[in-house]
C-alpha cells in the first residue's frame, strides 16, 4: 500500500534526524512545566512573556540544529523516494529557519524544496492537520496519496486528522503510540523496504 503513495511528509527531529531534544530540560530552561508540550505551554502565557520564551526557545533549538545528524537510512530513503518521482516535504513543530539549519547539518537539504518545509510559523502545529493539507494543496494531491511519517504521537495524530496514512518510527521498538499508526517500523531502512 505504501508504494502507491506519491506524497511523503516527514517529521524532522527524531525521524529524519537522530533525536537530540531533551524536552523536559528545555521546558525547565524556559520556566515552563516539564509535563506539558512546549508550544501548548507557551500559548497560555501573556504575549510579552511568550515572545521572550519563543526567542529563548529559538536559541536553544538553533544550537541543537547545528549538531544534528541524520537518522540511519534517511539519505537512502529520500534518494529512493526522489528517484521514484515522489513528492517529499517536512512538517515540524520547529521553525522553518531552524529546519533549514538542521537539514543542512544533516546533509539532507538537497532533497527538499524549501516551499515544502513547513514549521510552526507556517501553519498551526501538529497534531493539527493543516500543514499536511497545505503541502497536499501545493502538490495538487489528496490525503489518499499521502504518508505522514514521525516518531511522536503528534505526528501520527496529524496524519490521522488529515486522513493520510501514518507511519510510526520508533528505533526502541516500544511503540507507545501504536494505536495512532497505520504502520510501525524500527528503522528508516525497514520503511525503505516497504516502498
Amino acid at each position: 500500500m505504501l508504494h502507491t503513495r506519491t506524497c511523503w511528509i516527514f517529521d524532522m527531529d527524531g525521524t529524519l534526524t537522530e533525536s537530540l531534544h531533551d524536552f523536559p530540560a528545555i521546558s525547565r530552561a524556559l520556566g515552563l512545566p516539564d509535563d506539558e508540550p512546549i508550544l501548548e505551554a507557551l500559548a497560555k502565557l501573556p504575549e510579552r512573556e511568550a515572545a521572550a520564551c519563543h526567542r529563548q526557545l529559538d536559541e536553544i533549538e538553533l544550537k541543537i540544529a547545528r549538531q544534528a545528524t541524520p537518522q540511519p537510512g534517511a539519505y537512502e530513503l529520500l534518494s529512493d523516494l526522489k528517484k521514484q518521482g515522489k513528492q517529499v516535504g517536512i512538517l515540524t513543530r520547529n521553525t522553518k529557519a531552524i529546519a533549514r539549519v538542521t537539514l543542512a547539518a544533516c546533509g539532507l537539504a538537497e532533497f527538499f524544496n524549501l516551499d515544502h518545509v513547513l514549521g510552526r510559523s507556517c501553519c498551526p502545529p501538529k497534531p493539527q492537520p493543516d500543514g499536511i493539507l497545505q503541502l497536499l494543496a501545493a502538490w495538487s494531491a489528496t490525503p489518499a496519496n499521502a504518508v505522514m511519517t514521525g516518531d511522536h504521537k503528534f505526528d501520527l495524530v496529524a496524519g490521522r486528522n488529515a486522513k493520510a496514512v501514518s507511519v510510526y518510527l520508533d528505533p526502541t521498538g516500544e511503540f507507545p503510540w501504536q494505536q495512532y499508526a497505520d504502520h510501525s517500523v524500527r528503522s528508516l531502512e525497514r520503511l525503505r523496504q516497504l516502498i
